[in-house]
């Protein structure tokens, strides 16, 4: 185990945050290779309630489920069931029948064939031209004009969403990652969670992470907070369906910090954590590696859903690996260039800096996603841990 930094720096800023109000509560942690450096959380688990949240609590971590769905593919590629140049449909037949997006007439969406196949790299990297409706007008209009609800209500008439641009034009971020899911299911021959806690979850110690929470988990676990209309904050309760047609890759996954930070520490070893091997250092390595090209991860992406999002505005200077969000540059007092990182819907984010040698992650459980309150506690969490480092 790594010798413990002082966190004394890093309490303050997330009782702060939690004081301030500006997140409901929040919990933090950090490791380098041998061990967790860091570990805190201020606030309740549930706003209104007693209990402490922790770095033991059970988050929604939404997105943040996205990198372990593609490391499950990659090892399918490891193992040769899995070809990412080959066509979707060549797993998922039903992938067929997507279309493009192209316009409506009047209410009526116009749609049309895709002008390429979509393969499986474009599924691991967002360039299939599938989107999410938060940030996309048009998904929005789409989705009401047909009824066909999206992602986060567990039913597979989601998959029934067209692309919004042709496969290969440009990063597009959406439910990729939830194709992806169903086809690593038809390269294993198992269900996504199956294929998770056999390749993912057993050999790192991951016994807590699961799609659908037990009893026990559901006690320990935090709801989804919104705003209050009054300047604090409100349970809104459960927002995934609790008995899902399908196990979701890109968001399905409930997770203690304790047990994410375990994935995190494999990522940053290359591929191995306590003597298991997830992933070959070579595939590590070209999941920090830049695998969209010349397209680049959009510097200003808008919301079409405020209640979901707020708008996204990482600057220039991204990429996109596999899984993973890639900055070009160091970031000043924060993270090195070539990090990987990514995040979940109800505000949980995490990093794994390989120049450096940490990983770390912040927790909060609320809608909507990206408010500058959670922003600057991001940014004053990550800056206050490589100060102490």
């Amino acid at each position: 185990m790594s010798s413990a930094i002082d966190g004394s720096a890093i309490d303050k800023v997330l009782q702060e945050a939690v004081d301030s109000g500006a997140v409901p509560h929040v919990a933090a942690i950090a490791a380098d290779a041998d061990g967790i450096i860091y570990q805190g959380a201020a606030g309740p688990r549930a706003v209104g309630e007693s209990a402490p949240l922790t770095v033991d609590t059970h988050f929604r971590i939404m997105s943040m489920t996205k990198m372990v769905a593609t490391a499950a593919a990659l090892q399918q590629v490891e193992k040769g069931t899995l070809d990412l140049d080959a066509p979707v449909e060549q797993y998922c037949p039903d992938f067929a029948g997507v279309k493009v997006l192209d316009g409506f007439d009047g209410d009526t969406p116009k749609l049309r064939d895709p002008a390429s196949k979509a393969t499986v790299r474009h599924l691991v990297t967002h360039t299939s031209g599938l989107g999410y409706w938060f940030w996309s007008d048009e998904l929005v209009r789409w989705e009401a004009a047909t009824g066909v609800p999206n992602v986060v209500a567990g039913s597979n008439a989601s998959f029934g969403a067209p692309m919004i641009d042709d496969p290969g034009k440009r990063f597009v971020y959406g439910i990729n990652t939830d194709w992806l899911g169903k086809v690593v299911e038809a390269a294993s021959g198992v269900g996504l969670d199956v294929a998770m806690k056999e390749g993912i979850f057993g050999p790192l110690g991951m016994d807590r992470t699961t799609f659908v929470m037990n009893d026990d988990q559901r006690a320990n676990s935090t709801p989804v907070h919104v705003p209050d209309g009054s300047g604090g904050w409100t349970s809104a309760g459960e927002i995934l369906n609790q008995a899902p047609e399908y196990y979701a890759g890109g968001h399905g996954l409930y997770a203690p910090p304790t047990d994410y930070i375990r994935f995190e520490r494999a990522l940053l070893r290359g591929g191995e954590l306590d003597g298991e091997r997830v992933l070959a250092q070579s595939t590590v390595d070209a999941a920090f590696t830049n695998q969209i090209g010349d397209l680049d991860f959009p510097p200003e992406i808008p919301t079409a859903d405020p209640n979901s999002s707020g708008p996204f505005n990482p600057g220039p200077g991204y990429k996109w690996g596999y899984g993973l969000l890639l900055n070009t540059a160091d970031v000043p007092g924060m993270r090195r260039a070539g990090s990987g990182a990514w995040a979940g819907l109800c505000n949980t984010h995490f990093w794994v800096d390989r120049a450096t040698g940490i990983c770390a992650s912040i927790y909060s459980n609320f809608l909507p996603f990206i408010t500058d309150g959670g922003l600057a506690l991001y940014a004053d969490y990550e800056r206050a841990l490589y100060a102490s480092l």
